[in-house]
């Protein structure tokens, strides 16, 4: 019975190994000199002008976990859609009445202002 492992041992040594010859080769051939400009943090080519502390409004958080909340949502879409023949009209009703309620949050949110920027 142990035998039916065997491919899933060999497969996890397989794999530790790879990241452990990775590593070390990531160790053999990495700069050994740091300079000032190599030690800034990295901000999509930008200059970093501000803290990393600064405090943001609260707007951008809202509309940070609206995104996610809508993508969670929305992710929902793909069993359904890998299953929509065996559902037929039932799971089409559900479907409908499912977006109709994330269209109806979405257009709630943007009425009450939750999606401006400023």
């Amino acid at each position: 019975m142990l035998e039916a492992y065997v491919p899933v041992l060999i497969l996890l040594l397989v794999s530790i190994a790879f990241a452990l010859v990775l590593l070390l080769v990531a160790w053999a051939v990495a700069p050994e000199k740091f300079s000032k400009v190599k030690l800034q943090p990295y901000e999509c080519g930008i200059e970093p002008v501000t803290d990393a502390r600064d405090r943001y409004s609260v707007r951008y958080y809202l509309v940070a976990m609206l995104f996610v909340i809508f993508d969670v949502e929305t992710v929902f879409l793909y069993p359904w859609a890998v299953i929509m023949d065996d559902l037929l009209l039932f799971g089409l009703i559900e479907m409908l009445v499912f977006l109709g309620i994330l269209i109806i949050g979405y257009a709630y949110a943007w009425r009450k202002g939750a999606l401006e920027w400023a």
